[in-house]
């Protein structure tokens, strides 16, 4: 299973309404006055924590998303309707991040948790606002203010509830293959897992899903082999990573002299 874990977007919210210069003229009636309404407030980015998505495959095929302006203000004291908000619909576990990729602007790990992520610009006051005794008849109204446009990141950190680390063909996938219904490549050659791989293990009392993170080799850290971008994912999955030993039993634990004896030739492929 392929999935996207970072994604790069654009986002702009929505000016504010412009207020009405306009003034009562109705027959018989003397010195209407002013009766400009105020703009509408312009709409807001917001992003949304959901249930059911696993992925951040969405923003791979829209990267911009721009709010409506708001409403103008009109005569008779009518305000101008406040423009619709852009609702970003992200998986549990995602983060964002300002354009560097670095500065945290939020992280989000409960459905349901929102977060404005631009906030629309203010409606410009109508000529009725500035009425006064010294001023009877305002010929002038405030335009709606700017909204706010900013690229950001959107990087997934929580992919499974455990996750499999370790070196090539330690028998990750092997493992992942034998406890769950996932068919990940295997070969005998390093390297073959490229992307994670997801599986869902069953127990007699509960499900959860568990990844196959792609090996890591000695010097990861500086581009060498796939690199360590993966280890994003498991650095906050909920249980701890597991390591696979490097045996022809995937059970037998690190370090016992089982795994001492066992010969090079007959550790699992991954």
């Amino acid at each position: 299973m392929k999935f996207l874990d970072q994604a790069r977007i654009f986002i702009r919210s929505g000016d504010g309404g412009a207020g009405s210069v306009s003034f009562r003229r109705e027959k018989f009636i003397e010195f209407g006055g002013p009766d400009g309404g105020n703009g509408g407030h312009g709409g807001d980015v917001v992003a949304e924590c959901v249930n059911g998505l696993n992925t951040l495959i969405d923003y791979r095929y829209q990267q911009h998303f721009k709010a409506k302006t708001g409403g103008h203000g009109m005569g008779k004291n009518r305000s101008g309707a406040g423009g619709p908000d852009v609702v970003l619909k992200v998986p549990i576990g995602t983060q964002i991040f300002e354009e560097d990729n670095e500065t945290l602007l939020a992280d989000l790990t409960a459905v349901g948790q929102r977060v404005v992520l631009a906030k629309g610009g203010n409606g410009g006051f109508g000529n009725a606002h500035f009425k006064s005794s010294t001023n009877r008849a305002p010929r002038h109204a405030n335009p709606g203010l700017p909204g706010e446009e900013r690229t950001l990141w959107l990087r997934l950190k929580l992919i499974a509830d455990a996750g499999l680390i370790g070196l090539p063909n330690a028998g990750k996938s092997t493992f992942l293959a034998a406890v769950s219904a996932a068919k990940p490549k295997i070969a005998d050659y390093p390297f073959t897992t490229l992307h994670p791989q997801l599986g869902v293990v069953s127990t007699d009392t509960r499900e959860f899903v568990l990844a196959d993170i792609p090996g890591l080799i000695e010097g990861a850290h500086e581009g060498s082999g796939l690199g360590d971008r993966f280890l994003g994912a498991p650095a906050s999955m909920q249980a701890r990573p597991i390591r696979p030993c490097a045996t022809s039993s995937p059970l037998t634990p690190m370090g016992s002299p089982t795994s001492r004896r066992s010969s090079p030739s007959t550790r699992p492929t991954c």
